[in-house]
C-alpha cells in the first residue's frame, strides 16, 4: 500500500477527530448524527495512523512529499 496523505492533512485529520469526540462529550451533539460523525472521526484516525486514504487513492491525489512507498 503506497501511503498518499501527508503530514498536515494527517493532523488535521486528528484536530478533526479530536473535535468530534470533545463535541460528544460535552453533549453538544447527540444522537444519530453523533453517531455518524463519530464513525467519520475514526476513519480519520485510522487512515492518519496508516497514512492512506482510499479516497484519495480513487481521485488520483496525493499529499506526501516523499516517494510514498511503504
Amino acid at each position: 500500500m503506497e501511503k498518499n496523505m501527508g503530514g498536515s492533512d494527517r493532523i488535521i485529520r486528528f484536530i478533526i477527530a479530536g473535535i468530534v469526540l470533545t463535541l460528544y462529550l460535552t453533549d453538544v451533539i447527540g444522537g444519530t448524527l453523533a453517531y455518524i460523525l463519530l464513525g467519520l472521526a475514526v476513519i480519520f484516525v485510522f487512515t492518519s495512523f496508516i497514512s492512506f486514504c482510499p479516497i484519495y487513492s480513487i481521485l488520483g491525489i496525493n499529499s506526501c512529499k516523499i516517494g510514498g512507498k511503504k
